[in-house]
């Protein structure tokens, strides 16, 4: 029933198949189910053209909609990637990466490469060379496991 159904469509099962994948992509955003849909719908304005050529038969049709859909994925992640702007707050949820510049006195001293300072209501662990407690620093980097801040004393940069 279905099938039949759809072969009375015609070229225009192409079309509302590209238009049920656009409002599947409304309903559900992500940017994945629009270049499906344009593909189809391409494929469907191609088949209004060529419905009558003996070579546009259903497997012409289901190769020329995969290549299109690759072509439609390609070229629009290119576009999106190439439109996609710096932030101007590029470490906004990498709190401790936002913590670099700033300075702080050493709540603990740094002995054999590791002490504290109090940063807000937080007391972080740092690494740097040995200076005693209550030294200005300032913090310049973060360390490779992301939550111990590499600090120097304030005057040495």
């Amino acid at each position: 029933m279905i099938t039949s159904w759809i072969a009375s469509l015609g070229a225009w099962s192409w079309i509302t198949f590209g238009l049920v994948l656009l409002v599947l992509e409304i309903l559900a955003p992500g940017v994945f189910l629009l270049w499906i849909g344009i593909a189809a719908l391409i494929v469907g304005m191609a088949s209004l053209l060529l419905w009558d050529m003996a070579f546009w038969v259903w497997q012409v049709q289901t190769i020329v909609f995969l290549a299109l859909t690759f072509v439609c994925v390609y070229v629009g992640n290119r576009y999106f990637r190439s439109s996609s702007q710096k932030s101007d707050t590029p470490y906004l949820n990498e709190r401790v990466r936002q913590l670099v510049g700033r300075t702080a006195t050493l709540a603990e001293p740094i002995e054999n490469g590791t002490g504290r300072i109090h940063i807000g209501d937080t007391l972080w662990r740092v690494t740097g060379p040995d200076l005693p407690e209550g030294t200005r620093v300032r913090v310049k980097g973060v360390d490779a496991d992301g939550t111990t801040l590499v600090v120097e004393a304030e005057g040495s940069f």
